[in-house]
């Protein structure tokens, strides 16, 4: 007879982030490399963020998650000191 293993504890639903910012309030989600699937392009550099590739996904907070944006996690945190390429 095999050893018993304790029961997995259900995983959590993903939470949203909402973080305020002098230019509004935007809703900050994490991604890790394991489910990045697809390339998308930084706003923040206008370079491609490749699969695999951890990162942030952004949207305004006023507005629906159809606005949301892929950012290099670098690319978001140094927003206020420049602005988006796109």
């Amino acid at each position: 007879m095999g050893r018993r293993r304790p029961a997995r504890k259900p995983v959590a639903p993903r939470a949203d982030v909402l973080e305020e910012h002098p230019d509004g309030d935007f809703y900050v989600r994490p991604i890790t490399g394991s489910s990045s699937t697809k390339a998308y392009r930084c706003p923040g550099c206008d370079h491609e963020i490749l699969p695999a590739t951890p990162h942030i996904v952004a949207w305004p907070a006023e507005r629906g998650a159809e606005e949301r944006r892929h950012w290099h996690t670098p690319c978001w945190k140094a927003r206020d000191r420049r602005g988006p390429t796109r």
